[in-house]
């Protein structure tokens, strides 16, 4: 990603992701927001953990993150 004033981190993509220690993308999980009455205990304890994002979309939130020194 080239831009004409030198490198800049995109920071709508800085809030949503964290690159781990071992260079993996973290994400949270959608759904956690409202209406959970109706989702069990279960699924609402497994949607706040964070998860790792798929391999095929972790190189362009890298690319956005130019400074992460991760990976």
């Amino acid at each position: 990603m080239r831009r004409p004033k030198g490198i800049k981190t995109k920071k709508s993509v800085a809030k949503r992701f964290k690159i781990t220690a071992t260079g993996k993308v973290k994400r949270s999980r959608a759904g956690r927001r409202h209406l959970l009455a109706s989702k069990s205990p279960k699924r609402r304890r497994s949607l706040g953990k964070a998860t790792p994002v798929a391999e095929q979309d972790a190189h362009r939130i890298q690319q956005a993150l130019p400074f992460s020194h991760r990976g």
